[in-house]
């Protein structure tokens, strides 16, 4: 998963991805009652977390890069046959 976010400063990127997958694993398993019963007593969201700034990318690259996601990929390599 990939997001493009503007914080203010002062607010560390732990807190905001604290709030991000908590309201978000919440939402989810409100939503969808099956992730509530098999992720009970569990994390939905692995505990880790890869945070970079911009610099000097422009923020329409970024956005770009995100859109971009799995165009090139080949569904038929992550096909699971049971």
């Amino acid at each position: 998963m990939h997001l493009l976010i503007s914080c203010p400063p002062t607010l560390a990127p732990s807190k905001i991805m604290q709030y991000l997958k908590g309201r978000s694993s919440k939402m989810l398993q409100d939503e969808f009652q099956e992730l509530k019963k098999r992720y009970w007593g569990q994390h939905l969201w692995v505990p880790g977390y890869f945070c970079r700034t911009v610099g000097t990318v422009t923020e329409e690259i970024i956005k770009e890069y995100i859109e971009n996601q799995g165009q090139d990929r080949d569904d038929e390599v992550f096909k699971i046959e049971e």
